[in-house]
């Protein structure tokens, strides 16, 4: 009996024509196994994955240690290869699993730019070649060329047209370190695959990796038996979940490179092929514009249209293209020339002086479709910890709050809202509350955020799951992670101290006060000094809502941050004009000297004396109040 065969089909992460040509392969072939390129830890849930969900949906992988967070999406819509592979395989009878490493390995973390997205790794390899591509073929943009050969073309012969392109585009290129290993896992697979016997491979990948695996796949199978997923490492947290997506996140306009830019354009090109996508576009872009009052004839449509049809029969498209349809409703519809090339022809997002109908055009072509998964798809367990919170706060979602900062329930709504804001849920906006400890205000007023937040909640829950399964967990490590991002910027670790008294999270305040204590003492700006000084002076006399008045902790940072004020003004040499950050720096030092004076190691007589000389004539001279150990902390 012959050996089974490992069909390869290199494809373009959400390509129409891609998708097709894997499900017409499904058909013939009728393989044993359907591999495809994504998250093999993700196979045990594949049932979940095919639900029914309303597409676009993302698996979202996240990965935490002490260390780092990395956070990953692999989106998936109608029409991407890899969600037909899965779903028409299964329908086939054939056993689909994902072969690539999970998102949280080094693989895909390690790296000078770790990847936010699993599909985003190839497309600054593509450049070099797709740019020779389009002066070859006459093209102003590597997803016109793309259309000309692959998604208008007759289908026959469109995989060795995709074996050729790649070839090409990936070239003698070596694979990065990241890259090779991805690729000696996905060729494990295979070969596992092959060695079971029980019939033909198909194997739906990325065409950059495509002529590795293959040459790969060849080597002899070690056996049958699956490879292993790899765990994260021991003390670490990582995992995948489902969450919506929308084709404005799908969108290469609005900065998705890996895929295909005008989703809502491929969406009718997937459903009605070329001649009815052109036309959808059409009609899509007539609706927007007449919604917004901009009078669009008969005659204005006629012009574009046989602009269209000029433009496509000369640059060799058998109908009209998106680009086609596109720069004809340009020609038809805009009245004067444009001091900026068009965002399709370049790939670039549209700006504030963009043109308003060229707007109009690419957000017709984005479309308005946002995911939503089924009902039974199980999520991590934060989202239940803040439905159940939210529940007993009394808050709904969509209307206004008010929380009263002298009661214990007005208390909890707050740290309730405040732990979504520091974990960027929308939902409310804080519309006016207490700026600071010395903020004589006791009441929060919440409203709800602004339009088009709605479809994102869901999904930005599931991600902040990644956190940890309690809110109030959840919003420490997240001030944690931003506490590590901060560096040395005492004015930004001074902003999180205060998040973390918002969100009642006490462990979390004392890791930030000691980190700051440290850092205080380097940090060369007075007035970022001067905020901490600020924040960290108001917080220890005023605070009786939050619980953080006199505690010792506070009133360590505020005699570091003093010394440190005082250092850093004896240091200063004139300058012309009012600085208002400095002069802030000087009240929080007075202030400091008037009201802590019980807590301070610094001698009041010393720090006056330094007062003095920062305020003498410029030109006096000038020694120090103490020795520099004195005036840091050092």
């Amino acid at each position: 009996m012959a050996a089974p065969e490992a069909v390869f089909l290199g494809v373009r992460h959400h390509s129409p024509a891609c998708a097709a040509l894997v499900a017409r392969t499904i058909g013939e072939l009728r393989p044993a196994h359907v591999l495809v390129e994504g998250p093999a830890d993700l196979n045990p849930r594949l049932d979940e994955l095919l639900l029914g969900h309303r597409l676009p949906v993302a698996v979202f992988s996240h990965y935490r240690d002490e260390e780092r967070t990395a956070t990953s999406w692999a989106p998936l819509c109608a029409y991407s290869p890899e969600w037909v592979a899965l779903a028409e395989g299964r329908a086939a009878g054939a056993q689909v699993r994902f072969v690539d490493l999970p998102a949280w390995h080094p693989a895909f973390t390690d790296r000078a730019r770790p990847l936010a997205n699993r599909f985003a790794d190839a497309e600054a390899r593509y450049a070099r070649a797709t740019e020779r591509l389009c002066q070859a073929f006459g093209t102003d943009s590597p997803d016109t060329l793309w259309d000309g050969l692959v998604e208008l073309p007759d289908p026959t012969g469109l995989a060795e047209r995709l074996d050729a392109y790649f070839e090409l585009v990936r070239g003698d290129a070596a694979a990065d370190e990241g890259d090779a290993a991805r690729e000696a896992y996905m060729a494990r697979w295979v070969r596992a695959a092959l060695g079971r016997g029980d019939g033909p491979v198909l194997v739906v990948t990325g065409g950059f990796h495509t002529p590795a695996l293959r040459a790969l796949a060849a080597a002899p199978a070690a056996g049958d038996d699956w490879p292993e997923v790899p765990l994260p490492p021991d003390g670490a947290a990582g995992g995948s979940h489902l969450v919506p997506y929308s084709f404005r996140q799908l969108d290469a306009f609005g900065g998705y490179q890996s895929g295909m830019p005008s989703p809502g354009y491929y969406q009718l090109l997937w459903e009605r092929g070329p001649q009815g996508a052109a036309d959808g576009l059409t009609e899509e872009v007539v609706r927007r514009l007449r919604a917004a009052g901009v009078r669009v004839s008969t005659a204005d449509l006629i012009a574009a249209r046989t602009l269209a049809e000029g433009l496509a029969a000369m640059r060799g498209h058998r109908t009209r293209s998106r680009a086609d349809v596109l720069d004809g409703l340009v020609s038809g519809l805009v009245g004067e020339a444009l001091d900026q090339p068009l965002p399709w022809q370049v790939r670039g997002r549209p700006t504030t002086g963009t043109d308003p109908l060229v707007r109009a055009l690419v957000e017709a072509g984005t479309g308005d479709r946002v995911g939503r998964l089924h009902p039974d798809t199980p999520a991590p367990p934060l989202v239940h910890d803040v439905a159940g919170e939210q529940e007993a706060c009394g808050v709904r979602t969509g209307s206004p709050a008010a929380a009263d900062l002298t009661t214990a329930e007005g208390l909890r709504r707050s740290r309730f809202l405040h732990r979504l804001r520091v974990l960027d849920v929308p939902g409310h906006v804080r519309e006016s509350g207490p700026t600071g400890g010395g903020d004589p205000v006791f009441a929060e007023r919440w409203v709800p955020s602004p339009h088009g937040w709605a479809h994102r909640r869901d999904a930005a829950l599931i991600e902040a799951g990644a956190y940890g399964a309690r809110l109030s967990d959840a919003a420490a490590a997240a001030l944690s992670e931003r506490a590590r991002d901060a560096g040395t910027d005492p004015a930004a670790l001074a902003g999180l101290l205060f998040d973390a008294v918002l969100c009642g999270v006490g462990a979390l305040a004392g890791e930030l006060l000691d980190t700051l204590a440290e850092r205080v003492g380097r940090a060369p700006e007075l007035g970022a000094v001067g905020e901490v000084l600020a924040t960290t002076l108001d917080l220890w006399r005023h605070d009786r809502v939050y619980g953080v008045a006199a505690d010792p902790r506070l009133a360590r940072l505020v005699d570091a941050a003093l010394h440190r004020v005082l250092w850093l003004a004896e240091g200063l040499h004139g300058g012309g004009g009012v600085d208002h950050a400095r002069l802030r720096a000087a009240t929080a030092a007075r202030d400091a000297l008037r009201h802590a004076a019980p807590v301070l190691t610094l001698p009041r007589p010393a720090a006056l004396a330094t007062a003095a000389r920062v305020a003498a004539d410029p030109a006096a001279p000038r020694t120090s109040a103490a020795p520099p150990s004195a005036c840091t902390g050092r």
